[in-house]
Parts: C-alpha cells; sequence; structure tokens
C-alpha cells in the first residue's frame, strides 16, 4: 500500500492525497482514518455542502463512505445534502437509496442525522440553475474542430445552492471521457440536457474504442472541465478506485483533492487496476452482465469495456437474463435502433433532431463500422448479441442479434477455449497489448 497524505492539500497546491494504490485492498478502518484526516483539516465548518455521489450502476461500497463523510462533517457544517448523479438514469427509490447508501429505507435519520437525499430530478426544468455558455468557438476549440455549437450549461441548482460540492465516487474507465469520475459528476451527472449531448457525441465522434481508458484530458474532460469552472462553489473530491472480481465492494485506493487533482490521481490507479491486457484478439466474448444493470442502456458498459479486443467479424453475446428493456428512460432509441458511427453522420439531416446522448449510446454498443450514403449499406466490425429477457423481434428491429438465453450454458462456454468469458462485464476494460 502507497500513502501520499503527507502532500500539501490539493486545496492550495493543486496536489492530491491519497492512500493506497493499484495493488492491494484497503481495509475499512484506513478509508474511515483517512476521510477524517482531510475533511478535519478542511476548512468546512459553518459551511453548506452538497455531496454528490454516484446512483447504483457504480460499484464502490458507499455506505462506508458516506458513513464517514458524515461523521467527519455532522455537527460543524451548516447543511448537508446528498445528491444522487442520475445523468438521465432512471430516479433511485427509498428502499434502493437506502440500500445504496447504508440506512433503512424510511429511517434515514436514524443512521445519517440532519442529511437530506435527493435525485437529481433531470426531467424537470426548474431543477437547473444557468450558469451561462460555452461559446461556439470556445467548443470547437476543445472539441479540436469536432464540433461548434453554443453550449448552455445547466446545473442542478442544489450544487450552486451550497458553499462547497463535494464529489464522493469510483472512477473507472469510461466510453464518452476516457476515464470517469471527477468533475463528471457535475457533468453530466447533474447537468441539463443539451450539454450532456453535446459532450457525448462528441465522445461518439471520437469513438469509444479509441476514447475509453484514456487517463489524460480528452476533448470531452476538456469541455467538462470548462463548464464546472462556472460553478461558484468550492470544489472537492474523494475519488475512489474499487476492487475486482471477488473485491467488488473493496477500494484499492481513495484521493482527496480539488476535483481535478483527485481524478488525476486516481486516474492513474485507475489504469494500472482496471485494465487487462490480452495477447490475442478473441473471437467469441460471453459478457457477463450484472444485475446492478437494469437495461441494455447501462447494461451496454459489457459491451464497451470489450470491443477493443473483439477480431475483425467476431461476436460479443451480452448474457443477461434479468433485463427485459432496452431502456427504461429513453425509448427513442427503439426506433433508432443501433448504428455506427458514420450511420448517423452521413445522414445527419435525417438523425439530428434526436438527443445526441441518444445517438452517442447507439454508437457506443453497436461499435466500429461504416456506411455507404448512395448504397444504404452499413457495415459493421462486430456482431452484438441479446441474449436477455428482451423479445427476439425487439432485439431485431433494434438492429441487435438474439440468442434465448436459456440456451446459453455458462460453465460449458467457460470450459470452451474458443469463447472468453467475462464476469461482472462492465467495469474492467480489456485492450491488446
Amino acid at each position: 500500500m502507497t500513502t501520499t497524505s503527507e502532500k500539501a492539500p490539493a486545496t492550495a497546491g493543486g496536489q492530491a492525497a491519497r492512500i493506497g494504490g493499484a495493488e492491494g485492498i484497503l481495509e475499512p478502518e484506513q478509508v474511515r482514518s483517512f476521510i477524517h484526516e482531510q475533511l478535519d483539516t478542511a476548512d468546512l465548518d459553518g459551511k453548506s455542502v452538497c455531496v454528490l455521489v454516484p446512483d447504483g450502476t457504480r460499484t464502490c461500497p458507499m455506505p462506508l463512505l458516506m458513513a464517514a463523510v458524515h461523521e467527519a462533517l455532522h455537527g460543524r457544517v451548516s447543511r448537508l445534502t446528498v445528491l444522487v448523479a442520475l445523468g438521465t438514469h432512471a430516479a433511485m427509490s427509498e428502499a434502493h437509496l437506502g440500500r445504496h447508501l447504508g440506512y433503512e429505507p424510511g429511517h434515514l435519520e436514524q443512521t445519517y442525522p440532519d442529511m437530506t437525499v435527493v435525485n437529481h430530478e433531470w426531467w424537470r426544468p426548474e431543477t437547473f440553475a444557468n450558469l451561462g455558455t460555452v461559446p461556439a468557438n470556445r467548443l470547437e476549440e476543445l472539441s479540436e474542430g469536432r464540433l461548434s455549437v453554443e453550449v448552455p450549461v445547466l446545473l442542478n441548482k442544489a450544487v450552486v445552492e451550497h458553499d462547497v460540492a463535494l464529489v464522493v465516487g469510483p472512477v473507472l474507465p469510461h466510453e464518452v471521457v476516457g476515464i470517469s469520475g471527477g468533475n463528471k459528476y457535475f457533468f453530466p451527472g447533474v447537468a441539463g440536457q443539451q450539454i450532456i449531448d453535446v459532450s457525448h457525441w462528441l465522445g461518439a465522434l471520437i469513438t469509444s474504442a479509441q476514447i475509453i481508458g484514456t487517463t489524460g484530458i480528452t476533448p470531452v474532460r476538456a469541455l467538462i472541465n470548462e463548464g464546472t469552472a462556472l460553478i461558484p462553489a468550492r470544489k472537492l473530491a474523494f475519488c475512489v478506485v474499487g476492487g475486482t472480481g471477488s473485491h467488488a465492494e473493496s477500494l484499492h485506493s481513495v484521493s482527496f483533492g480539488d476535483t481535478i487533482a483527485s481524478w488525476a490521481d486516481a486516474a492513474q490507479v485507475c489504469a494500472a487496476s482496471h485494465v487487462t491486457y490480452l495477447d490475442e484478439p478473441v473471437n467469441t466474448v460471453l459478457s457477463l452482465v450484472p444485475r446492478m444493470y437494469e437495461d441494455i442502456w447501462t447494461g451496454a458498459k459489457g459491451f464497451y469495456k470489450l470491443e477493443p479486443v473483439v477480431a475483425d467479424g467476431g461476436e460479443v453475446i451480452l448474457y443477461a437474463p434479468h433485463i427485459t428493456q432496452i431502456s427504461a428512460m429513453h425509448p427513442e432509441i427503439n426506433e433508432i435502433g443501433y448504428h455506427c458511427r458514420d450511420y448517423f453522420v452521413k445522414q445527419w439531416d435525417r438523425f439530428k433532431h434526436v438527443h445526441w446522448g441518444t445517438l452517442a449510446h447507439s454508437t457506443h454498443l453497436r461499435g466500429a463500422g461504416t456506411y455507404d450514403a448512395q448504397t444504404g449499406e452499413e457495415r459493421l466490425r462486430v456482431q452484438v448479441t441479446l441474449a436477455t429477457g428482451i423479445p427476439e423481434e425487439v432485439c431485431r428491429a433494434a438492429n441487435l442479434g438474439y440468442r434465448d438465453p436459456g440456451s446459453i450454458d455458462v460453465a460449458a462456454a467457460e470450459a470452451d477455449p474458443d469463447v472468453f468469458v467475462v464476469p461482472r462485464a462492465g467495469e474492467v476494460l480489456f485492450r491488446l497489448r
């Protein structure tokens, strides 16, 4: 284990304090002590604090983290609000929130006195505060010439109405931004639709296979940081890197500081712990999608993290019998289906009215390919097949393959040298050496 908490605080000098590293697993008491140490020395007395946390589609020991943060802040801060960064995911129920954050549903006050928990209600216009805009010429610069539109910067007003915004959540390889976490909890986590659409479409133009796992400041990360600079609140973060496999609910590391420094520090740990390299491409992948992904919109991560290692003409089978719908919140994906980037780019007038975030999701799951506008022929590098509870006709209509999940023998697949079986797919990125 590596401890770098002796560094100057990131709030003053741009450095991050960290406990742990890519090797080893932290004990809960180490995590609690580190969080107390960092918050005890932060200038938070009498301040109002908005804590941004992930929803249930991200794995990390949130009850441990939440309890430590609450212990360190209760009685010191004037107001403590937990805001669940849904992006455009479905809201979490009270029962789900209780399990997620570590309290008995309906009895928040007994576990976390004087703390409020709210979902990011992205579907309600009154949720947002207008922070200004990113001008078109600035977006053109940030996107390296890919896009040139003015972007309104709308953010959940709870962040603006608190003195301090404290991000608490994991850092993972991500198909849109490169490495998730940090300022991504603001944009798209609790942001308005337009900046979500623009940031996701920018990632799609670069392509998931190219951007995923990139630890540097990608064009999408640059746009996110640009929007975050308009937030008046002081911005701090505990960026954590979780374990994998049997240690999925444990932590490799915790980094603390401002949201840029702590993210950059954790991203390096993530790149060392959450990227697995293969020597040769694989032809068939059986991606075992965990139950925390409740639809294909979120479960598609089981493809994103595998696409780079699949051979041309290969197949990724998303095995998730528990999933019964493509998207709980974005029915328009059923209308456009899943296609490669150029399918949309070369028919832009036909598709530009669709939320660009939906178009991006479509391209991310369908992967690399080409489209000939003259012949209407789309050629896709990899076949994507759903072995889920979604009916065959729905899969075919969405331009995806179908397998009866009852026909999948996971044990037999694991014994087959020609099938690459990935348990708990969606968090570890696979790449070729």
